[in-house]
Protein backbone atom coordinates (compact mmCIF):
# COMPACT_ATOMS: atom_id res chain seq x y z
CA UNK A 1 0.00 0.00 0.00
CA UNK A 2 1.01 3.60 -0.62
CA UNK A 3 -0.23 7.05 0.37
CA UNK A 4 0.15 8.95 -2.89
CA UNK A 5 2.68 11.32 -1.30
CA UNK A 6 5.56 11.34 -3.77
CA UNK A 7 8.93 10.99 -2.04
CA UNK A 8 11.16 11.82 -5.00
CA UNK A 9 11.26 12.25 -8.74
CA UNK A 10 13.40 9.56 -10.33
CA UNK A 11 14.28 8.81 -13.92
CA UNK A 12 14.05 5.71 -16.09
CA UNK A 13 17.52 5.51 -17.59
CA UNK A 14 17.45 2.17 -19.36
CA UNK A 15 14.91 -0.31 -20.73
CA UNK A 16 16.10 -3.85 -21.42
CA UNK A 17 13.92 -6.61 -22.92
CA UNK A 18 13.95 -9.79 -20.83
CA UNK A 19 15.42 -12.85 -22.52
CA UNK A 20 12.60 -15.16 -21.47
CA UNK A 21 10.49 -15.15 -24.60
CA UNK A 22 8.04 -12.52 -23.33
CA UNK A 23 7.85 -8.76 -24.04
CA UNK A 24 8.59 -8.02 -20.38
CA UNK A 25 10.85 -5.01 -19.88
CA UNK A 26 13.43 -4.51 -17.15
CA UNK A 27 13.64 -0.86 -16.18
CA UNK A 28 16.68 0.72 -14.56
CA UNK A 29 15.60 3.67 -12.46
CA UNK A 30 17.82 6.41 -11.07
CA UNK A 31 16.17 6.94 -7.68
CA UNK A 32 17.20 10.59 -7.41
CA UNK A 33 16.62 11.77 -3.83
CA UNK A 34 14.77 8.58 -2.82
CA UNK A 35 16.60 6.87 0.06
CA UNK A 36 17.33 3.28 -0.92
CA UNK A 37 19.21 2.37 2.26
CA UNK A 38 16.24 0.42 3.66
CA UNK A 39 15.10 -1.05 0.33
CA UNK A 40 15.73 -4.75 -0.26
CA UNK A 41 15.03 -7.13 -3.12
CA UNK A 42 11.32 -7.89 -3.32
CA UNK A 43 10.22 -4.54 -1.90
CA UNK A 44 7.55 -2.54 -3.68
CA UNK A 45 8.07 0.95 -5.10
CA UNK A 46 5.33 2.91 -6.85
CA UNK A 47 6.61 4.25 -10.17
CA UNK A 48 4.22 6.83 -11.61
CA UNK A 49 1.51 5.19 -9.54
CA UNK A 50 2.31 1.62 -10.61
CA UNK A 51 3.33 -0.81 -7.87
CA UNK A 52 6.49 -2.59 -9.04
CA UNK A 53 8.84 -5.07 -7.37
CA UNK A 54 12.52 -4.28 -6.90
CA UNK A 55 14.63 -7.02 -8.53
CA UNK A 56 18.06 -5.40 -8.33
CA UNK A 57 19.74 -2.50 -6.50
CA UNK A 58 23.04 -0.81 -7.32
CA UNK A 59 24.16 2.43 -5.73
CA UNK A 60 21.40 5.00 -6.39
CA UNK A 61 19.60 2.88 -8.97
CA UNK A 62 17.12 0.05 -8.76
CA UNK A 63 15.61 -2.30 -11.34
CA UNK A 64 12.02 -3.47 -11.80
CA UNK A 65 10.39 -5.81 -14.30
CA UNK A 66 7.27 -4.54 -16.07
CA UNK A 67 4.91 -7.12 -17.55
CA UNK A 68 3.14 -6.73 -20.91
CA UNK A 69 -0.16 -6.33 -19.02
CA UNK A 70 1.20 -3.41 -16.99
CA UNK A 71 2.63 -1.79 -20.11
CA UNK A 72 -0.69 -2.14 -21.95
CA UNK A 73 -2.79 -0.36 -19.31
CA UNK A 74 -0.43 2.37 -18.06
CA UNK A 75 1.67 5.21 -19.42
CA UNK A 76 5.12 6.55 -18.60
CA UNK A 77 6.95 3.24 -18.22
CA UNK A 78 7.82 2.36 -21.82
CA UNK A 79 10.46 5.03 -22.43
CA UNK A 80 13.22 6.88 -20.57
CA UNK A 81 12.08 9.87 -18.55
CA UNK A 82 11.12 11.30 -15.17
CA UNK A 83 8.75 9.37 -12.91
CA UNK A 84 7.21 9.85 -9.47
CA UNK A 85 8.54 7.47 -6.80
CA UNK A 86 7.14 6.33 -3.46
CA UNK A 87 8.21 3.44 -1.27
CA UNK A 88 5.54 1.19 0.22
CA UNK A 89 4.02 2.29 3.52
CA UNK A 90 5.01 0.90 6.88
CA UNK A 91 2.29 0.45 9.50
CA UNK A 92 3.75 3.27 11.59
CA UNK A 93 3.90 5.79 8.71
CA UNK A 94 1.69 8.86 8.52
CA UNK A 95 -1.04 8.56 5.91
CA UNK A 96 -0.72 12.03 4.43
CA UNK A 97 -2.66 11.29 1.25
CA UNK A 98 -5.11 8.39 1.00
CA UNK A 99 -4.89 4.61 0.69
CA UNK A 100 -3.36 3.80 -2.68
CA UNK A 101 -2.84 0.26 -3.97
CA UNK A 102 -0.57 1.05 -6.91
CA UNK A 103 -2.94 -0.74 -9.30
CA UNK A 104 -3.80 1.64 -12.13
CA UNK A 105 -7.49 1.62 -13.07
CA UNK A 106 -7.22 3.52 -16.33
CA UNK A 107 -5.40 6.14 -18.36
CA UNK A 108 -6.83 9.66 -18.45
CA UNK A 109 -6.25 12.57 -20.82
CA UNK A 110 -5.28 16.05 -19.65
CA UNK A 111 -7.63 18.66 -21.09
CA UNK A 112 -6.18 21.72 -19.35
CA UNK A 113 -3.22 22.62 -17.18
CA UNK A 114 -3.52 26.35 -16.61
CA UNK A 115 -1.95 28.75 -14.08
CA UNK A 116 -4.39 30.39 -11.66
CA UNK A 117 -2.52 33.65 -11.21
CA UNK A 118 0.02 35.93 -12.82
CA UNK A 119 2.94 35.39 -10.46
CA UNK A 120 5.19 32.41 -9.87
CA UNK A 121 4.83 30.13 -8.13
CA UNK A 122 1.06 29.89 -8.41
CA UNK A 123 -1.68 27.29 -8.24
CA UNK A 124 -2.66 25.50 -11.43
CA UNK A 125 -5.98 24.13 -12.64
CA UNK A 126 -5.69 20.56 -13.87
CA UNK A 127 -8.61 19.15 -15.86
CA UNK A 128 -8.62 15.47 -16.80
CA UNK A 129 -11.00 13.25 -18.73
CA UNK A 130 -11.09 9.74 -17.28
CA UNK A 131 -12.31 6.60 -19.05
CA UNK A 132 -16.13 6.53 -18.97
CA UNK A 133 -16.17 3.33 -16.91
CA UNK A 134 -14.47 5.14 -14.02
CA UNK A 135 -16.91 8.07 -13.88
CA UNK A 136 -19.09 6.60 -11.12
CA UNK A 137 -16.08 6.27 -8.81
CA UNK A 138 -15.01 9.92 -9.06
CA UNK A 139 -16.72 12.25 -6.57
CA UNK A 140 -16.43 15.98 -5.88
CA UNK A 141 -14.00 16.54 -2.99
CA UNK A 142 -13.01 12.89 -3.27
CA UNK A 143 -9.57 11.36 -3.64
CA UNK A 144 -7.92 10.22 -6.86
CA UNK A 145 -4.37 9.29 -7.77
CA UNK A 146 -2.77 10.87 -10.84
CA UNK A 147 0.61 9.41 -11.85
CA UNK A 148 1.04 8.25 -8.27
CA UNK A 149 0.09 11.59 -6.67
CA UNK A 150 -2.80 11.70 -4.17
CA UNK A 151 -5.07 14.58 -5.17
CA UNK A 152 -8.51 15.96 -4.27
CA UNK A 153 -11.10 16.61 -6.96
CA UNK A 154 -12.70 20.06 -7.02
CA UNK A 155 -15.46 19.45 -9.54
CA UNK A 156 -16.80 16.49 -11.48
CA UNK A 157 -18.79 16.45 -14.71
CA UNK A 158 -19.47 12.86 -15.72
CA UNK A 159 -15.96 11.48 -16.40
CA UNK A 160 -14.23 14.87 -16.47
CA UNK A 161 -12.85 16.32 -13.26
CA UNK A 162 -10.76 19.27 -12.12
CA UNK A 163 -8.04 19.58 -9.48
CA UNK A 164 -6.38 22.65 -7.98
CA UNK A 165 -2.64 21.99 -7.73
CA UNK A 166 -0.61 23.94 -5.19
CA UNK A 167 2.95 25.05 -6.09
CA UNK A 168 4.59 22.45 -3.82
CA UNK A 169 2.87 19.56 -5.61
CA UNK A 170 3.88 20.99 -8.97
CA UNK A 171 7.56 21.38 -8.04
CA UNK A 172 7.88 18.10 -6.09
CA UNK A 173 6.38 15.81 -8.75
CA UNK A 174 6.37 15.27 -12.50
CA UNK A 175 2.97 16.97 -12.82
CA UNK A 176 4.76 20.18 -13.84
CA UNK A 177 5.41 18.52 -17.20
CA UNK A 178 1.72 18.09 -18.02
CA UNK A 179 -0.02 19.84 -20.88
CA UNK A 180 -3.22 19.42 -22.87
CA UNK A 181 -3.11 16.00 -24.51
CA UNK A 182 -0.84 14.39 -21.90
CA UNK A 183 -1.90 10.93 -20.75
CA UNK A 184 -1.78 10.05 -17.05
CA UNK A 185 -2.22 6.98 -14.88
CA UNK A 186 -5.37 7.08 -12.75
CA UNK A 187 -6.27 5.07 -9.66
CA UNK A 188 -9.68 5.60 -8.14
CA UNK A 189 -10.32 5.72 -4.40
CA UNK A 190 -9.99 2.18 -3.08
CA UNK A 191 -12.91 2.67 -0.69
CA UNK A 192 -15.21 3.76 -3.53
CA UNK A 193 -14.48 0.56 -5.41
CA UNK A 194 -15.29 -1.65 -2.44
CA UNK A 195 -18.48 0.26 -1.61
CA UNK A 196 -19.69 -0.10 -5.22
CA UNK A 197 -18.92 -3.81 -5.15
CA UNK A 198 -20.88 -4.33 -1.92
CA UNK A 199 -23.88 -2.41 -3.25
CA UNK A 200 -23.79 -4.18 -6.63
CA UNK A 201 -22.23 -7.61 -6.03
CA UNK A 202 -23.41 -8.99 -9.37
CA UNK A 203 -22.30 -6.07 -11.53
CA UNK A 204 -19.35 -6.61 -13.89
CA UNK A 205 -16.11 -4.87 -12.96
CA UNK A 206 -15.63 -1.41 -14.50
CA UNK A 207 -11.91 -1.66 -15.11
Amino acid sequence: MFSGIVAAVGRITQLTPRNDGTPTLRLTVDAGALDLSDVTLGDSIACNGVCLTVVAIEDKCFCVDVSPESLSCTVGLAEPGAINLEKALRLADRLGGHLVSGHVDGVGEVLRFDPLGAGEPCNHLLEIRAPAALAKYIARKGSITVDGVSLTTNSVDNATFTINLIPHTITATTLNRLQAGSRVNLEIDLIARYVERMLNPNAPEAA
